[in-house]
């Protein structure tokens, strides 16, 4: 097994994977402690056989010839789950790898299920089993035990067989366009980026109170700005429940701080205690013109259980007669708006309208039933 720890030795071998088809990729990182993603593996491998380790922690090299090979477009890039390898590639480089292939979207593409593993795409198509005794290893700690790499190897090696084995299946079906658009999600940069004036709307709140809301935007604005800048978990400042309670209790002093039941320790003196309260203040004092503002037409807009429940029978046979996970296709949430009235959905956009939204509409128009015989459902035009 071969580390690679110098810019020479990185140069190397991505220079020799420039001149292949495709290269498998993964990586090991630590999240537990920071806000952003700590880097600590990467691994290589070649169509040829050849697989490395590439250590930034063990060396001291310049990723540069990677992000090179990364914009590289003869050669796919290919991952599986690429969403926070990504993320890490973004934020400390700049860049996405182009063109990309993650296997596990055209796994679901592929009927093999929703959010389908490694370890099950390893088993059922390269026909082999993973030691995963190293999967919660502290991937920062050095040196590395031959358990750790040959464990870290195989997230690479076992994927050349499955990047060809789906890929054929993706050509043979035509679906290449349904795939590519949902990389074209992976790639965007707006996937990666949290705007702190932004942050509220992840919190899930029971009141559209504008005034509550509003101190609860200066809360998760002040969170994010102090956990990106200090680079430690949104949760190290102070978690989503006490923030709601911050919001309801609307503390004025750091002796009213000290009162909160769900407020960290931490939390309760110094720059976080500081900022708490000045975002408190300015919850308070926000303009009635400046507050967030709930959606009206959303809070109006009423479900309807029967048309939702038939939606959910036509996303069912549909994902079956495509052989497609159905969690890809539409979510629980996207039929209930559907039923709702919502025409401003991921399902009635792209490769999803030809494979669900077009029916899904018709149903919803009252121009097609659907029809049980047996363990089938059809469409009938009405």
């Amino acid at each position: 097994m071969r580390t690679i720890t110098t810019t020479p030795e990185l140069e190397d071998i991505c220079q020799r994977a420039k001149a292949e088809a495709y290269v498998t990729l993964d990586t090991e990182f630590l999240r537990e402690r920071t806000y952003w993603s700590k880097l600590c593996l990467i691994q290589m491998a070649l169509p040829s056989g050849e697989a490395v380790l590439i250590d930034p922690i063990e060396g001291e090299m310049d990723l540069a010839p990677l992000y090179d090979l990364f914009r590289w477009e003869k050669t796919v890039k290919v991952f599986h789950a690429a969403r926070q390898d990504l993320e890490i590639f973004f934020v400390e480089g700049g860049v996405f790898p182009k063109p990309l292939f993650d296997t596990q979207i055209a796994a679901m593409v592929c009927g093999f299920g929703e959010q389908v593993g490694y370890e099950t795409l390893v088993r059922k198509i390269a026909r082999e089993n993973l030691d995963k005794t190293s999967r919660f290893t502290d991937w920062s700690r050095r040196p590395l035990s031959e358990a750790q790499k040959e464990y870290a190897l195989a997230d690479v090696t076992h994927l050349r067989v499955i990047y060809e084995n789906l890929s054929a299946q993706i050509r043979k079906s035509g679906r290449e366009h349904w795939v590519t658009e949902e990389l074209a999600i992976l790639t965007d940069p707006a996937t990666y980026t949290v705007h702190p004036e932004d942050a509220w709307l992840r919190i899930k709140t029971r009141t559209n109170s504008g005034r509550f809301l509003a101190i609860v935007k200066e809360l998760a604005r002040f969170r994010e700005i102090y956990a990106q800048g200090h680079n430690v978990p949104r949760s190290r400042v102070m978690k989503d429940d006490a923030l709601l309670e911050l919001a309801s209790t609307k503390p004025v002093t750091v002796d009213d701080l000290g009162r909160s039941r769900l407020l960290l320790r931490e939390a309760r003196r110094g720059d976080i205690a500081d900022g708490i309260l000045a975002a408190v203040k300015a919850g308070q004092e926000m303009t009635p013109d400046k507050m967030p503002k709930p959606d009206p037409v959303k809070d109006q807009v009423q479900v309807n259980p029967a048309l939702a429940d038939l939606l959910r029978v036509l996303l069912k046979a549909k994902s079956e007669d495509l052989g497609v996970a159905a969690k890809l296709i539409a979510s629980s949430s996207d039929l209930d708006a559907l039923a709702a009235g919502d025409r401003d959905l991921a399902p009635l956009k792209g490769w999803r309208m030809e494979a669900f939204g077009n029916d899904a509409l018709r149903l919803c128009r009252g121009e097609i039933a659907l029809s049980a015989k047996g363990n089938n459902v059809r469409v009938v035009t009405l």
